[in-house]
């Protein structure tokens, strides 16, 4: 089993930046495709963006495209997810997964438990 755990959410104002990490607890390039999920409360769980297991692949969400970047680093089985000109809207529980997904949207197989970015206006 694989344990995923988030970081460096938090409180910014509407423009501003945060940067975001999902720590695996093994190795992950040679097997996963890594996404970041975001979720607010009564909606679905939305996917933000993914990653391919080399890397090479990414997809984003059109209402982040252009603002926010998903990266990884095999040597640390890390994956990141930078976030430029942050707006309200963006404010919800983050969530990094991992698996082999058929698609990008899923499935996927393991969940980390969130972390919270709220922007303020």
């Amino acid at each position: 089993q694989v344990q995923l755990v988030e970081s460096g959410g938090g409180l910014v104002q509407a423009g501003g930046s945060l940067r975001l990490s999902c720590a695996a607890s093994t190795r992950t390039s040679s097997r996963f495709v890594m996404g970041w999920f975001r979720q607010v409360p009564r909606k679905e769980r939305e996917l933000v963006a993914a990653i391919s297991v080399s890397g090479s692949s990414t997809y984003y969400a059109g209402f982040v495209k252009g603002r926010f970047t998903i990266s990884r680093d095999n040597a640390k089985n890390t994956v990141y997810l930078q976030m430029n000109s942050l707006k309200p809207e963006d404010t919800a529980l983050y969530y990094c997964a991992a698996g082999q997904p058929i698609t990008w949207s899923a499935p996927y197989d393991y969940w980390g438990q969130g972390t919270q970015v709220t922007v303020s206006s």
